[in-house]
């Protein structure tokens, strides 16, 4: 009788010791508590981080909510660990970090693991993320998902011309290619900076005659490269060049070959006139030898290496030093070029995109109101700021004249902590819903200065002067999951397809009728080009009237 009771008592406190650790991780799906105050959360961090148990702004900002928050976060094996948690039904309250795609979380608000965050974005809740979005209608369109319901909190770096004082607000990305050409060699030859393709073309030609690169620099005879980039690469691509047939897109990229019409209308640069005027006439400039033979496979360490060497006299990249290297006094931005009828048109890109993965409360969390209230103060200026980089006090060392917080330098970092200024950046930051808007920059703190100088040089070279319309596809626009279904079926394909005829049309010459005809042919047969415009469309008309 006694080892029966013995034994039952032990089965008893297993049971209890079972049900407590199980509480322990998050499992409050069964005994919700509206009046909740204590939480758990699980989410990602820096490989750097010390942890957010004693990230002092994190704890300051739990102090001002009323609420003591339990920690699990790590920088390995963080999808895994999130999988087993989801799959097993023993939600934190909330996942911070993880960077779900719309996917993600359409999918698990659908399932009920995400719960909708709509009605507690007012101005009682959520004061601060509210005015944010009143303000920015399409932070709100990008976090609302298909079924009109919000599921996490919106998170972006913008970093746009506004964060330098000016006026209107372009983004970083809003012309990811600059355009550079060695103007030593234009005085050399007595030739003045080219504002049109065929004008520049002349340039080029008088390069790869004069083999400028063993007259100038005195390289091995024969090394001259009039133009080199790479082939629909993001900043260091041919596509600037195009603006002078009406677009600077990726055409083999689905996403980045998008064009949204001033009407709301989409289509794709790859069936246009224009995208076959233009590779019908750089073909001739390859046959010639101005591009660069390699220019398909190179990689941006050959790029650069070429620059570097003083090779190439045209090439793309975001900062002349950066791809010149010794040689960068010798270069000079080239403005946007007019083509053969005078024309030109950029077409811009959009900014970060906003998502909305990095916060999202599950349906274990019994009081997010009360949740809410701290995550809001996110949505502060300065202490967004502190959450990116680092403490006032630690990584921010005073305010200007202007109010401005100065972050601290790489010597005083390393004298103090041991650490460079980046290093330090590591150890406080903070993953979540980090939303800096570009004004933070002109209000609260001080962006990179190469990002200042390319804002710089966005706003005076390229934007201003030649941007008629800053009209845009936004990449953040949310897609159902029969939509997202559509895109896996055919982008690939679409993608090849475009990618392989432009290449070939480069190298070999433009379409003639027949082959032209084809091409469109194959697109709609056997690319999903139809299928593709309609899940496109559907998805900005959905973001428009969100």
């Amino acid at each position: 009788m006694k080892n029966r009771v013995l034994k039952l008592l032990c089965l008893v406190l297993c049971c209890a010791m079972l049900t407590s650790l199980l509480g322990g991780c998050g499992d409050k799906e069964a005994a919700k508590d509206e009046n909740q105050m204590d939480f758990y959360i699980m989410g990602g961090m820096s490989a750097l981080s010390a942890g957010y148990d004693s990230n002092e702004v994190l704890n300051q900002m739990a102090e001002n909510a009323g609420i003591t928050i339990e920690w699990d976060t790590m920088s390995d094996s963080l999808s895994e660990q999130v999988n087993i948690r989801i799959a097993g039904e023993q939600l934190p309250d909330a996942f911070q970090g993880v960077g779900f795609s719309n996917y993600d979380i359409s999918t698990y608000g659908a399932d009920g693991v995400f719960i909708d965050l709509t009605p507690y974005i007012n101005q009682d809740v959520m004061p601060n993320l509210t005015k944010i979005l009143e303000e920015n209608p399409d932070i709100r369109s990008a976090i609302t998902m298909a079924d009109g319901k919000i599921y996490g909190l919106p998170a972006a770096e913008q970093m746009g011309t506004a964060g330098i004082g000016l006026e209107e607000d372009y983004s970083i990305y809003t012309i990811p290619q600059f355009s550079m050409i060695n103007k030593a060699w234009l005085d050399y030859l007595g030739l003045p900076v080219p504002t049109t393709l065929d004008e520049l073309y002349t340039c080029l030609k008088a390069f790869q005659e004069n083999d400028m690169s063993a007259t100038y620099y005195g390289n091995a005879p024969g090394s001259t490269i009039p133009m080199s980039t790479g082939f629909d690469q993001w900043c260091w691509g041919q596509n600037i060049f195009y603006a002078g047939f009406g677009f600077t897109n990726w055409p083999n990229d689905v996403c980045n070959d998008l064009v949204l019409n001033d009407d709301g209308t989409v289509e794709f640069v790859c069936v246009r006139d224009g995208y076959r005027d233009a590779v019908t006439y750089f073909n001739k400039w390859y046959a010639e030898g101005l591009m660069d033979i390699e220019m398909f496979s190179q990689s941006t360490s050959q790029l650069i290496a070429k620059c570097s060497q003083g090779q190439v006299g045209v090439a793309t990249w975001w900062y002349i030093e950066e791809i010149m290297g010794d040689k960068s006094s010798d270069y000079v931005f080239l403005p946007v070029l007019e083509g053969p009828d005078g024309g030109y048109n950029v077409t811009v890109r959009d900014g970060g995109a906003v998502n909305s993965g990095n916060l999202n409360i599950t349906s274990a969390c019994g009081n997010p109101e009360a949740l809410l209230r701290f995550y809001d103060q996110w949505y502060d200026g300065e202490t967004v700021m502190q959450l990116q980089y680092g403490p006032i006090g630690t990584f921010f060392t005073h305010q200007d004249e202007n109010g401005m917080w100065v972050s601290i330098t790489d010597e005083e970092a390393r004298e103090k902590y041991g650490k460079s200024a980046g290093e330090l950046k590591g150890v406080y930051e903070v993953y979540g819903p980090k939303l800096i808007l570009s004004k933070y920059y002109n209000e609260n703190f001080y962006m990179e200065d190469r990002a200042i100088e390319r804002l710089q040089d966005l706003n005076d070279s390229w934007v201003v002067p030649y941007v008629d319309s800053l009209t845009t596809y936004p990449i953040d626009c949310v897609f159902t999951a029969e939509e997202l279904e559509v895109i896996d079926r055919y982008r690939a394909d679409f993608e090849s397809q475009v990618a392989e005829q432009e290449a070939l049309w480069l190298k070999n010459g433009g379409p003639t009728d027949e082959e032209w005809n084809e091409y469109m042919q194959r697109l709609v047969d056997s690319c999903g080009m139809n299928e593709l415009l309609e899940v496109y469309q559907a998805a900005y008309n959905r973001y428009a009237q969100n």
